[in-house]
């Protein structure tokens, strides 16, 4: 994914774990989240729910492979703009970040 991304001309970083994503949040107030909903320690909702805690308001995607109406309806309440199921094809990915930060300063 993050191949892809940079490939498409954005700047990506990515994590090993969720700490470390929250302190880079922190200092680098990134355009976009995309994050997975199940990783190891947490979820992607936890991860949101963190981030908007530690004051960050940009839009977030998630990604999953357990796609249901429910965690759709979860994600949307925790401040997801999109939920995109796994395997994702490379332009709906793509697609909802453009959509995501449309008119953002940059874009």
């Amino acid at each position: 994914m993050q191949l892809l991304l940079q490939g498409r001309g954005f700047q990506v970083r990515s994590f090993a774990d969720p700490e470390a994503l929250v302190a880079d949040v922190k200092a680098n107030n990134p355009a976009c989240l995309v994050t997975d909903y199940r990783m190891a320690g947490c979820n992607g909702l936890e991860v949101l729910d963190r981030l908007r805690a530690a004051g960050w308001s940009g839009p977030a995607i998630l990604v999953t492979a357990y796609g249901s109406a429910e965690l759709l309806q979860k994600a949307m309440a925790h401040g997801f703009g999109a939920v995109i199921d796994k395997p994702c094809k490379d332009s709906a990915l793509i697609n909802a970040i453009r959509d995501a930060t449309m008119g953002q300063v940059g874009n």
